[in-house]
């Protein structure tokens, strides 16, 4: 097993917990004793991981709420990346870029997310090819996180064409599954709204790990997740949440609840096996 997986495996078991937390702090929502500080958004992640890294098994930092700052922003994750190495070196981080461009630009994607920032894995848009995210794919110690099925509403303009009899969503989870996962570094995006195509998916992927988005704001189901996604060892999910943890009145309270609710789901499921 890939290395950032078996990371993954070992915090997800250390802890008893499959939750992802989002850190995707909108400037203009974080609570106001943050805005005095010199970079405020590494602040407010760092009372979010002080609060919430006993549930969590990974952090998911989206790349837009920073890069939205400029400088300061890349600074405030940089910071995060920092803080997270240093005090949390366990825990998965996974990039939220949705990376996918060709050549000497995926290159230098791969190397400022990788090595000059410290991820552990991102995710990445398979539109351009296999060819394409190469310089990702090699990386056999890190993660690639390939989209999918995405939780938004409108994904269905693309995902749901026909391709040779099935939907492109489909086709995408056999092709990574069956030849990109060769170094067995890839896992897939599939949005919590969807829980019959992530039934599907797992049947084509069985042993791949699931990034799923989608829950909480975007309504999303966990017991509906659960049942769907888990693999036949009960694990295989990596259930992400942002702004139901980030700013809830309660942050630890809410991963707490978040992970005691996809272990309730895990044991049903396991008692209905």
């Amino acid at each position: 097993m890939n290395t950032i997986l078996q990371k993954f495996e070992r915090r997800a078991e250390a802890v008893g917990s499959l939750v992802c937390v989002g850190l995707d702090p909108e400037i203009e929502r974080i609570p106001s004793r943050f805005g005095d500080e010199a970079l405020p958004l590494f602040a407010f992640n760092r009372w979010i991981i002080e609060q919430t890294h006993a549930y969590a098994a990974a952090y998911k930092p989206n790349m837009a709420f920073y890069e939205a700052r400029g400088t300061q922003g890349l600074t405030e994750l940089e910071q995060t990346m920092e803080y997270l190495r240093s005090e949390h070196p366990e825990i998965v981080t996974v990039c939220d870029a949705k990376r996918g461009d060709i050549g000497n630009t995926n290159r230098g994607y791969a190397v400022s997310i990788f090595d000059a920032m410290g991820f552990d894995a991102v995710t990445l848009h398979p539109y351009l090819g296999r060819e394409a995210l190469a310089p990702f794919l090699e990386r056999q110690d890190k993660a690639c996180i390939v989209l999918c099925r995405t939780s938004n509403p409108g994904a269905g303009e693309f995902q749901d064409l026909q391709v040779d009899g099935r939907p492109l969503w489909e086709t995408v989870a056999m092709r990574v599954s069956t030849e990109w996962n060769a170094a067995g570094n890839c896992m897939l995006v599939v949005g919590a709204t969807y829980p019959e195509e992530m039934r599907r998916i797992r049947a084509i992927a069985p042993e791949m790990t699931l990034l799923v988005p989608g829950v909480g704001a975007q309504g999303g189901d966990v017991a509906a997740v659960v049942s769907a996604g888990l693999d036949a060892r009960g694990k295989g999910l990596l259930i992400s949440s942002s702004r139901g943890i980030l700013f809830s009145e309660d942050p630890e309270g809410s991963a707490r609840s978040l992970r005691d609710e996809i272990n309730a789901a895990r044991e049903a499921v396991h008692a209905a096996s």
